[in-house]
């Protein structure tokens, strides 16, 4: 019986893995990460530069992602996604335009564009999960706070996650 129990349960994630590889189009593999979060929130491990997209029966995608250069540049807390944008323009902050005046005002989206390919905003604070115009940034501490990741997986990303799931910075 013991037996038959565990070959339905590897059955039915197999079958789980299957429609999620099919409704994402993901070509990645999904990886056991215990967790007591909602399916559909977010997951981000800054000390380890990986963010979680959490699909539930202790299943998750992980991506590869840049963090804040210093530790005053980090974030932490939990944040709902508030907004969702492709392509968004940037921005820069009054510090950073303080520290560099040669910045614009504002770049609109593109492939210049320091926020990459898409944009998720959490909550109403500064802070962003995004793409990025500079991929060798990625596994590093390398932004001003925001959380980078490759394009290609902000796009997948973007895909999967609601407007008001859950981030949760640690």
């Amino acid at each position: 019986m013991k037996n038959f129990i565990l070959f339905l349960w590897m059955f039915s994630i197999n079958l789980y893995a299957s429609v999620s590889f099919i409704y994402t189009g993901l070509d990645k593999e999904m990886i056991y990460f215990a967790t007591d979060k909602n399916p559909g929130s977010i997951i981000i491990q800054t000390d380890e530069k990986r963010l979680y997209y959490i699909l539930g029966d202790d299943l998750a995608y992980e991506f590869p992602i840049a963090v804040g250069k210093k530790a005053k540049d980090r974030f932490y807390g939990e944040f709902p996604i508030s907004r969702k944008a492709k392509w968004p323009s940037w921005r820069p902050t009054q510090k950073m335009i303080e520290e560099n005046p040669s910045l614009p005002d504002v770049v609109r989206g593109g492939k210049r564009n320091p926020l990459g390919a898409r944009a998720l905003y959490l909550g109403n604070s500064i802070f962003r999960i995004h793409g990025t115009n500079n991929p060798s940034s990625i596994g590093k501490a390398a932004s001003k706070g925001c959380i980078r990741m490759y394009n290609e997986d902000v796009k997948v990303l973007y895909q999967l996650v609601d407007i008001w799931d859950m981030v949760y910075v640690r």
